[in-house]
């Protein structure tokens, strides 16, 4: 029996995994609900106006917070790699670079999304 595909953990690629460059909350909250299964958790306007997601116990948050969404993302590690790249493409999300990474030897089995707002997302498990 397969594990259910799940969001284990998230980790920012610059500095913050809770507040991600967005221009848009109502639209970001609507694409990351329906792409990747998340539901919103929280909303507040200050230091900017955020949108926290959820989806199996990993938070991930957007703001409107002036930075640059294609020098952005995430690192998503799952478990069921396949499940999740599986369900992302049923829905219409566009997978990239189905592939196999090696670091601190250690291999992950990695694809990649580039969301409508340029956020990318690394989706990982390791081997």
């Amino acid at each position: 029996m397969t594990n259910p595909p799940k969001f284990e953990a998230a980790f920012p690629f610059q500095e913050d995994v809770l507040a991600l460059p967005v221009v848009d909350l109502d639209a970001t909250s609507s694409w990351y609900a329906q792409a990747f299964g998340m539901a919103e958790v929280e909303r507040k306007e200050q230091p900017h106006p955020t949108v926290v997601l959820a989806r199996d116990d990993v938070k991930i948050g957007f703001a409107i917070n002036g930075r640059d969404a294609s020098q952005d993302g995430a690192a998503i590690r799952v478990s069921n790699i396949q499940g999740i790249k599986s369900e992302l493409e049923a829905k219409g999300v566009e997978i990239g670079n189905w592939r196999v990474d090696e670091r601190d030897g250690r291999r992950f089995q990695v694809f990649f999304v580039v969301a409508p707002d340029g956020l990318c997302y690394c989706f990982n498990e390791p081997i």
